[in-house]
């Protein structure tokens, strides 16, 4: 899966960001002006990348990513057998869940879902009376919020599983940093109700979102979707599993004492409701109602990734059911076919996702115009203007593939871009102030160097139009790349910060 990360460089798509150096910033470690959606992730990254480099960070993390979630999964599954144990690791690891978030970036997020399967078994053990295990629960609930969905994930999965007053205030303190960043932010914690349409499950054939999910894919996303996805394999591979599946939950009831098997099916069935909140007519009406009314509650608007729990719980399920059915033959070499053909099921169903997602994966370097422009605001810091203004880019040396702006990573400044998502024709308005000005100013056609902004870079990318002369009137300009340009605001040289 990970085979072209061999290459140097470093893989850009759409949420997935690291640059050479990221730096330790006050807005990217408490943000004021938006929500904390990469809260305490980015502290993280820019506080590993002072001691090595992004590149080497990546690599790391997506392969912790990978061994994590088999090697938890098949640990985890109440199995002796090694052939059982890896059915459960691969249907797990080899999952669209895990396919459509990392072509889709959110890297964070599944490190939640590799911590997941580890965390349910530190919750197994505190439920059953070893106080000893609530200091690896901790280190995995703390894994897993270095976002707050995945931290919302960890928490309720570990009081499900070990409802103690002690789970509660471990899981609750680890995930303080962005609970607090909420609190502090001057962003308003109340979102869009558009976004609920932008984000509900998709369907990938006749089967629709319920069909996908089932199957743990279903994102809303089109272009992070295998093309596999939309095969009349997958509906039949989905359906053979959920038949093992059947039978395999019996088996981990049976297994798994004082009803934790239960638990986790109330886990995994929450997980699946919420995701289909934004596909079911009455059920929208509410979560848009809740996204724009509740503060916070804009979390749930994404509701494929609460799928997580009922991933594993399948993961665990299908090798029951193999092992299951492989036993009730009286041949143990026709038993050892059963339990391979289900090992292989997963992989043969998805093959796309190997090679790094047919090449998608595929490392890049960033222009030499990146860290021109950052030595020249760094040695006179300000605010910085990214245009085209908009959250995300597509750029001809990142073999057009789409990526977030890198520049407010890259730069050691704070750096304004659009906070809105375009999703299709659906328009997901952001709550960034200093956004709304600008987008207000080229509508407009004002000069940007009224702003408090001390530098503007324009970006060439693919499909973005250059902005209007009137805009960059006032401004000097310093740097004239062939992927960059950068103009200076003399007439704000004193701002240092919004």
């Amino acid at each position: 899966m990970l085979a072209p990360l061999a290459a140097p460089g470093y893989v850009l798509s759409y949420d997935m960001v690291f640059v050479p150096s990221q730096p330790l910033r006050a807005d990217l470690v408490l943000p004021s002006a938006t929500l904390p959606r990469a809260v305490p992730l980015d502290a993280l990254v820019s506080t590993a990348t002072q001691v090595m480099p992004g590149w080497l960070l990546q690599r790391l993390v997506l392969a912790a990513i990978l061994l994590l979630a088999a090697l938890g999964a098949g640990r985890l599954v109440p199995a002796e057998r090694t052939l059982t144990r890896l059915v459960a690791a691969v249907t797990y690891a080899w999952a669209p869940y895990l396919a459509e978030r990392l072509l889709l970036g959110q890297w964070g997020l599944l490190l939640a879902y590799a911590a997941l399967p580890w965390l349910a078994a530190a919750a197994l053990r505190v439920r059953a009376g070893e106080r000893r295990a609530l200091l690896p629960l901790a280190g995995w609930a703390a894994l897993a919020a270095i976002t707050p969905t995945g931290g919302v994930i960890a928490l309720v999965t570990a009081l499900l599983l070990a409802p103690r007053w002690s789970t509660a205030g471990v899981t609750l303190l680890l995930n303080s940093p962005w609970l607090a960043a909420a609190a502090l932010t001057d962003a308003d914690g109340r979102s869009d109700p558009a976004g609920v349409a932008a984000f509900a499950a998709r369907g990938n054939d006749w089967t629709g979102p319920l069909g996908a999910l089932l199957g743990t894919g279903g994102t809303w996303n089109a272009q992070t979707v295998l093309p596999s996805r939309a095969s009349v394999l997958a509906p039949i591979g989905t359906l053979i599993l959920l038949v093992v599946a059947g039978y395999g939950i019996r088996v981990l009831w049976r297994r798994w004492p004082s009803g934790a098997a239960a638990r986790l099916t109330v886990a995994a069935a929450g997980g699946l409701v919420l995701a289909m909140l934004g596909v079911l007519p009455g059920a929208r009406t509410l979560l848009e109602w809740l996204v724009g009314t509740v503060p916070g509650a804009g979390l749930l608007r994404d509701g494929q990734k609460f799928v997580m729990p009922y991933a594993l719980l399948l993961a665990l399920t299908v090798a029951l059911g193999a092992e299951y059915a492989a036993a009730r033959l009286a041949d143990r070499r026709a038993g050892r076919v059963v339990l391979s053909g289900m090992l292989l099921l997963p992989v043969a169903v998805q093959p796309d996702l190997a090679f790094g997602a047919g090449n998608r994966l595929r490392p890049v370097a960033y222009p030499a115009d990146f860290a021109t422009v950052a030595e020249l605001v760094a040695a006179d810091p300000g605010p910085v203007l990214s245009l085209p203004l908009s959250a995300y880019h597509t750029y001809s040396w990142n073999h057009g593939r789409t990526v977030l702006d890198p520049l407010p990573r890259y730069l050691d400044a704070e750096v304004l871009t659009d906070d809105r998502l375009v999703v299709g024709t659906i328009v997901v308005r952001g709550e960034n102030a200093r956004a709304a000005a600008v987008r207000r100013a080229l509508a407009e056609g004002s000069p940007l160097a009224a702003l408090d902004v001390r530098w503007v870079v324009v970006q060439h990318v693919i499909g973005g139009a250059a902005p209007p002369a009137a805009a960059l009137a006032g401004l000097r300009q310093v740097h004239d790349g062939p992927d960059l340009d950068l103009f200076e605001n003399t007439l704000r040289r004193e701002v240092t910060t919004w």
